[in-house]
């Protein structure tokens, strides 16, 4: 029985085994890659074509409705715009004439129903002639307005319908037509088609399945005939000797990039998890390990530094023992080496931010800019956070007070703030800081050298300071601190401290000499920047002593300006608007080349010379050739001075005391007054002429009413100083509302930006100013766009928009060569008055006239002639054509003339005579409202 029963259990077991049944769940498994992909690509193939196939159906779909739609339309529009449509529904028997002509219509364009019926909704034709007569259901309101498509389902489909109006000539609607098409079913088109599609995909089906079996039949050789049981099991042996090894092994490629990293590789050097197949370079390793690495040469016991540990570096490249090119790493951690590898390495790091602070601190002369990179560059190297506080006066340029910043001495101002964080809670920078003697801060400064607060939370004299405040800062997690005095010739500029927050180690002894050597070498760059800023607000505030300080009333131009002096050294522009006589004004722009107190200085010289020219009322060539007269006079009597001091000469030196002046300084000092350079121009708002002329300055520039720009053709002629050539005078005759642009090369020539791209920047910048825009307008806009951040030279600009007199506030006569005709000018003059208004200077008028007439007609030659002009003051004018002058004098007692010109000088506000190219013309000018006792004070 036992024997049976073993028997039946085998014979059932072997059935199994043989059942089809059984083995086909093994036979479905997929073990080989190949046979994966070809399943992989099955399922593919099988979505993509029921994605076909349903792109396909909706697409027909879509096409049969569009179709329909457009057929139904075409037919119902076409068949109600026929006129016989129109004759019949109004004719007395309808569906006698329409029946006939919808039915051939239905037919004939394969419609399912065409039905025209009334207003009222009564059909006069269908499909079923039973049905005519019978009312039509449905909304068709909508069709009055005109064709209206609809569709709706139906047992048989979906069918389209389209109703149209009949109108009639008037316009008004005499019936609707109706036509109606169910739409076909999609599955002809889709079978059509779907041969194509299957076609296809077997195609691509039969590619995959020989791309599997070519792709198997290139593994198997790769692997050199190891199946994907042995090659699994190679792999899970290797990689398990791989990462139980306690050495790094790092595998290169020839591309220098990683091929395979062990546990321990990744943790020496702190790999990133996606180090595979990532470029050595970009895996953050020092300089050194990283070309050991990707040079591929051998190496043995190599050192290097791998952020906190020394590894010790074995290389040797694979190509040699039949490998693909490349190199194998092994990495150990020599621990051993450890504390003596931090302390070398604390000190290199030392010397270095040493030496990176004289590099970085004191790029500048700027004090505040100098404090900021002190701070920037002990953060993160050396502190967490560094704050730099400086006395108000070092701020300004002088020397700081004794006692600044300690106990009940001056306050010191926060003047710079840097951490590793932004949210720091210390003082904002431009508090204002005192400290006690008893905190670190309070002792740096009286003792004159750094102190240190390990523990703050032990420092109870600095947390009792300010309660609220330590508080705050210890709660953010600041714990140690060292404060150094900012000194520098025996002076205390302010104080530099260091502090250190969260896990980093509290300072230490050897920190605070480092620190106060750090802060020593800074000082110097401080203070130097202190001395600078001294000299360049001394020199700024000559120069801008010596600029006008506003501009003066004039009628004749509307004008704005820009003056910016440079950033590093005061430079010698200048701008002056000079009223002249006659209502006319003289614009001028000048330079000095250089920069520093004698540029200022010389620029004062030539600007009051200037004035005293202009005063003269010369021509603009004659101005400009004395100028250039004066400039050499100066340069020669600087020549001749040799070494002597300067300040002691008769034209005002730039420093007094006698300051001795080595032979190089005067070749500067030379230099700098020949290089200077002038435009000066008249404008007549009279006539509306500009007469101009230049010494070696850029061009003005003319804004034309119309928008136009251009640079005006104006000889340069050479540098005042330079001599041997004359200068040249061009006369413009310019509308109302014409703007004058001038300017300095400051604006037009930077580093890097030459004249002629400048001249170009200049005329975009000012074609692009508002047509008949405000002088102020241009110079906002000239500015924006050519005026660098920090300009390296004085830039000045001075924009001046036309104005024209009008023709009634002028009168003008000529005089005849007749004594007789005084008194007619003078008549018609006090009838001019009168009509302006002035009947007050009527008297003062025809005696001052009366004087200068007659002068001219005694002494000067013809043609004489007298103008008028009111303004803001009354302007008498008599010109002739002699060159000869008259002079005031003090008439004896006994003499019985020479008391005409000492009259006009009492009754006229100003008077004087100035030369024209065709002789000279003699003016006084009296204010419009008459002063009182005017003549009362003649007589005592």
């Amino acid at each position: 029985m036992a024997g049976r029963a073993l028997g039946d259990e085998d014979t059932a077991e072997a059935a199994k085994r043989r059942s089809p049944w059984r083995r086909l769940p093994s036979r479905l498994r997929v073990r080989s890659l190949a046979g994966q992909v070809f399943l992989w690509m099955l399922i593919v193939v099988v979505l993509l074509i029921g994605a076909a196939l349903t792109a396909l159906i909706l697409q027909a779909r879509t096409n049969s409705t569009n179709g329909a739609e457009q057929r139904t339309r075409a037919a119902a529009v076409t068949l109600a715009q026929v006129p016989m449509v129109v004759t019949a529904l109004d004719g007395a028997d309808p569906p006698a004439m329409l029946q006939p002509l919808a039915e051939d219509v239905r037919k004939s364009g394969g419609f399912d129903y065409v039905v025209i019926f009334s207003r009222e909704g009564i059909a006069h034709t269908a499909p079923d002639p039973e049905e005519i007569g019978s009312h039509v259901a449905g909304a068709y309101e909508e069709a009055f307005k005109g064709p209206f498509t609809s569709i709706f389902g139906t047992p048989v489909g979906r069918v389209v319908d389209t109703t149209a109006p009949a109108t009639r000539p008037d316009g008004s609607v005499a019936g609707l037509v109706s036509v109606g098409y169910t739409v076909a079913h999609t599955g002809g088109e889709v079978g059509r088609q779907l041969p194509v599609l299957l076609a296809g995909a077997a195609a691509a089906l039969a590619a995959g399945t020989a791309g599997a079996v070519l792709g198997r039949r290139r593994l198997r050789r790769q692997t050199h005939g190891l199946g994907p049981s042995e090659m699994t099991r190679m792999y899970e042996h290797h990689d398990a000797v791989l990462h139980a090894v306690r050495e790094g092994v790092l595998i290169m490629g020839a591309d220098a990039r990683v091929l395979l990293a062990n546990d321990e590789a990744r943790r020496l050097l702190e790999l990133p998890p996606e180090a595979e197949g990532r470029p050595v370079a970009e895996l953050g390793l020092s300089p050194r390990l990283a070309e050991l690495l990707a040079s591929g040469r051998a190496a043995t016991d190599e050192v290097h530094l791998a952020k906190d540990r020394l590894l010790a570096v074995n290389n040797r490249p694979t190509s040699p023992f039949g490998g693909e090119p490349g190199s194998v790493a092994t990495i150990r951690d020599t621990t051993e080496l450890r504390a003596l590898a931090g302390q070398a390495e604390a000190a290199r790091a030392r010397l270095q931010l040493l030496y990176d602070a004289g590099l970085r601190v004191g790029t500048t002369l700027d004090i505040v800019r100098t404090a900021q990179e002190l701070a920037d560059v002990a953060v993160p190297r050396f502190a967490d956070f560094a704050t730099v506080e400086l006395a108000d006066p070092v701020l300004r340029g002088d020397e700081p007070p004794p006692g600044t910043g300690t106990a009940g001495g001056p306050e010191i101002r926060r003047t710079a703030v840097s951490g590793i964080r932004d949210d720091w809670p210390l003082y904002p920078v431009g508090s204002l800081i005192s400290f006690i003697p008893a905190t670190a801060e309070g002792a740096a400064l009286e003792s004159g050298h750094a102190a240190l607060a390990a523990d703050l939370h032990q420092a109870h004299a600095w947390r009792a300071r300010d309660p609220a405040s330590t508080d705050q800062v210890l709660a953010y997690g600041i714990h140690s601190l060292i404060s150094a005095p900012l000194r520098a010739r025996g002076l205390i500029l302010g104080a530099v401290n260091f502090w250190r927050a969260g896990a980093s180690a509290p300072f230490g002894e050897d920190d605070v000499s480092f620190a106060e050597e750090l802060v020593a070498r800074a000082a110097i760059t401080v203070d130097n920047a202190r001395r600078y800023t001294r000299e360049h607000r001394m020199a700024e505030t000559l120069q801008r002593s010596l600029l006008p300080r506003g501009l003066p009333r004039q009628s004749a131009l509307d004008v704005a300006y820009r003056y910016l002096p440079a950033r590093r050294g005061v430079g010698g522009d200048w701008f002056d608007v000079v009223p002249l006589p006659g209502f006319r004004v003289a614009l001028v722009v000048g330079d000095v080349v250089g920069h520093g107190l004698h540029a200022a200085a010389t620029m004062g010289r030539l600007r009051t010379a200037v004035l005293n020219f202009a005063a003269l009322d010369l021509p603009p060539d004659e101005l400009i050739a004395r100028l250039d007269d004066l400039v050499a006079h100066l340069d020669q009597s600087g020549a001749a001075t040799g070494g002597a001091a300067v300040g002691g000469g008769a034209a005002g030196g730039t420093a007094g005391g006698g300051t001795a002046v080595g032979e190089g300084d005067h070749e500067d000092e030379r230099a700098a007054v020949t290089g200077a350079t002038c435009l000066y121009a008249i404008y007549d708002p009279v006539s509306g002429r500009c007469t101009m002329a230049r010494a070696g300055h850029p061009p003005p520039a003319l804004v034309h009413t119309d928008g136009s720009v251009e640079l005006v053709d104006l000889p340069a002629g050479p540098p005042l100083g330079v001599g041997g050539l004359p200068f040249e005078t061009v006369e413009l005759q310019l509308a109302p509302g014409t703007s004058l642009v001038l300017y300095t090369n400051g604006l037009i020539g930077t580093r890097d930006r030459d004249l002629d791209t400048g001249l170009a920047a200049l005329h975009a910048a000012l074609t692009g100013t508002r047509a008949g825009g405000s002088p102020e307008e241009t110079c906002r806009a000239v500015f924006d766009a050519l005026v660098p951040p920090r300009p390296s030279d004085d830039i000045a600009l001075l924009v001046a928009s036309t104005r024209l007199f009008e023709p009634d506030k002028v009168a003008v006569w000529d005089v005849p060569d007749d004594f007789a005709a005084v008194s007619r000018i003078r008549s018609e003059c006090a009838d001019q008055l009168t009509a302006w208004g002035l009947d007050e200077l009527t008297f003062t008028s025809e005696l001052i006239l009366s004087e200068l007439i007659t002068n001219a007609l005694r002494y000067g030659t013809q043609p004489i002639r007298v103008r008028l002009l009111c303004d803001t003051s009354l302007v008498c004018e008599v010109s002739d054509g002699s060159s000869t002058s008259p002079h005031l004098r003090y008439a004896a007692t006994t003499d019985e003339g020479g008391r005409g010109l000492f009259l006009v000088a009492q009754m006229a506000e100003r008077w004087g005579t100035r030369y024209t190219a065709r002789g000279k013309v003699i003016w006084s000018e009296q204010p419009l409202i008459a002063p009182a006792h005017q003549f009362e004070a003649m007589l005592l």
